[in-house]
């Protein structure tokens, strides 16, 4: 027994226990978990919080009334689902309360859909976002190869379908095959799968592994549980970023996944993949065989029409011979008015050639030309010079009457003694004056004067200028230098010349070089 006290401080007895909150929250909780040790759940997903700790944290709700959820990390990599808002589930698991918040919960150890309704349902809503954001667009899709060189095939190594894909294309059109083995159901088959498709795509063409031209993913018949790895978003979106054309054959012809909607082909069965992606090899040749029946048909009957054309043609046509006949004697007649033409053509140039000929001044004429020209040209001039000395000595001799007269006569009689003098000099220097006393100036063919005896070859041309005129002259041996190193032999003395002039030197000696 216990006992209390009233509010005016009386003492009572009564027989009920007394818990601290730790020692109710365990015996709620034990009672919970005793009673409710394996139970299953039916709600709708809210709130979904995948806590970094790797735990999972929801709600599930119905119309009424709501339960909290927890899902251990360990179990989490255990769930066949992803848990996603909304989605309706029935969780297995045990009842249990978090004393830390006076709250009861579900601990899950399973989750699965509730019903096909559900999973039709997120099916659904996949679909339209996967849809929303183009991946199902026809302008996406490939071509498929018409005779792929390789085929690579992603399905289970062990079922029928990897058997009924190779003897289909064994009886069509026997193909190299790659088989790339994945888990078609269950945990980590969505991974698997998508892994395999970018692990194609991803192969170098060229390369030791050898890159397939066409992909086949195929699954046998199955539950929509079953197919259920072939809707998953990880698959397709590996199927819309690959770059090889890709056949989906999963279960049956009524089954219907996401990858169909992404593939490029979709099948109704793997069988059926098969004959997508190889024609029948007998059919091939037979139609290529009547193919090139025809076209061998066709140009024999385009030959025959031609030919036919051609000889309507040339029955329109002149014999060729006489074609040839008749061009020739058209090419004769041109070559003739072309000689007419050159002869009449060559003819007017020389008269041409004449014309401006006789209008062109010899070299000689010209010479003769600027000749009188010069002269006439010195002649004005020694005129006009001739009357400016006149003019300027007319202005001396006015100058000159304003001077004293006999200042002027003295200082002209000295100025024309010198000038006298000077004249003189000039004329006693001048080679003319020499060549007056019997010496010789020697040239040579180039006008050039000969110096040096040694300067002379025999047969050489040269000139020979006396006082009163020049004659020719050609050297019959070479010179020869006198024994006075540096000085020119002296000139023969003519026989007026042989008395010593007034003058000249006292010894008679040779005279020396004039130039």
């Amino acid at each position: 027994m216990s006992e209390s006290r009233t509010p005016a401080g009386e003492t009572r007895l009564h027989n009920l226990p007394e818990y601290s909150v730790s020692e109710i929250s365990r015996a709620v909780k034990s009672t919970l978990e005793e009673n409710f040790q394996r139970i299953r759940v039916r709600g709708e997903v809210s709130k979904p919080n995948y806590h970094g700790s790797g735990h999972l944290y929801f709600s599930l709700k119905d119309e009424d009334a709501v339960i909290d959820a927890v899902c251990w990390r360990g179990t989490v990599g255990r769930l066949k689902l992803k848990i996603e808002h909304g989605m309706e589930l029935i969780a297995t698991g045990r009842i249990s309360s978090y004393p830390g918040s006076s709250k009861y919960q579900i601990v899950i150890d399973s989750v699965e859909l509730a019903g096909e309704g559900a999973l039709l349902k997120l099916l659904e809503e996949r679909r339209k976002k996967l849809a929303a954001e183009g991946l199902f667009d026809e302008a996406r899709k490939k071509p498929l190869p018409m005779l792929p060189a390789v085929i690579g095939v992603i399905t289970s190594p062990t079922g029928a379908v990897i058997r009924d894909i190779l003897h289909r294309l064994a009886d069509r059109f026997p193909r190299p095959v790659l088989l790339w083995p994945v888990a078609v159901q269950g945990e980590g088959a969505a991974e698997q799968v998508a892994a395999a498709i970018r692990g194609f795509n991803a192969l170098v063409p060229g390369g030791k592994v050898p890159r397939p031209d066409l992909i086949i993913v195929a699954r046998g018949g199955g539950s929509l549980e079953d197919l259920w790895a072939f809707n998953e978003e990880i698959v397709v979106r590996a199927v819309a970023a690959g770059t090889i054309p890709l056949i989906s054959a999963i279960g049956h012809e009524t089954d219907t996944t996401l990858i169909d909607f992404v593939s490029d082909r979709r099948a109704p069965t793997p069988t059926a993949a098969a004959e997508m992606a190889v024609p029948v090899r007998a059919e091939l040749m037979a139609a290529i065989a009547e193919n090139g029946h025809r076209l061998a048909q066709a140009v024999a009957r385009d030959l025959a029409h031609r030919r036919t054309e051609i000889q309507g043609l040339a029955r329109g046509l002149p014999e060729p011979r006489r074609l040839i006949e008749e061009k020739t004697q058209q090419l004769d007649g041109w070559i003739e008015r072309l000689k007419g033409a050159e002869r009449g053509f060559f003819a007017e140039r020389q008269r041409q050639v004449a014309t401006l000929a006789a209008r062109l001044v010899t070299p000689g004429e010209m010479i003769r030309r600027k000749s009188q020209e010069l002269a006439h040209g010195a002649t004005l001039l020694k005129n006009a010079m001739a009357g400016f000395a006149a003019k300027k000595e007319r202005g001396l001799d006015r100058i000159a009457a304003g001077l004293r007269p006999a200042l002027v006569t003295e200082l002209i009689a000295r100025r024309r003694l010198a000038l006298d003098g000077l004249a003189r000099l000039l004329e006693g220097l001048s080679y003319e004056s020499v060549l007056q006393r019997g010496f010789v100036l020697v040239r040579d063919a180039a006008e050039r004067p000969v110096t040096q005896a040694a300067a002379v070859a025999a047969g050489m041309k040269l000139t020979l200028t006396f006082g009163d005129g020049t004659v020719p002259a050609i050297a019959e041996a070479g010179g020869r230098t006198s024994s006075r190193s540096g000085k020119a032999a002296a000139a023969p003395e003519s026989p007026a010349s042989s008395k010593p002039k007034k003058g000249g030197p006292k010894d008679g000696g040779p005279q020396g070089s004039l130039l």
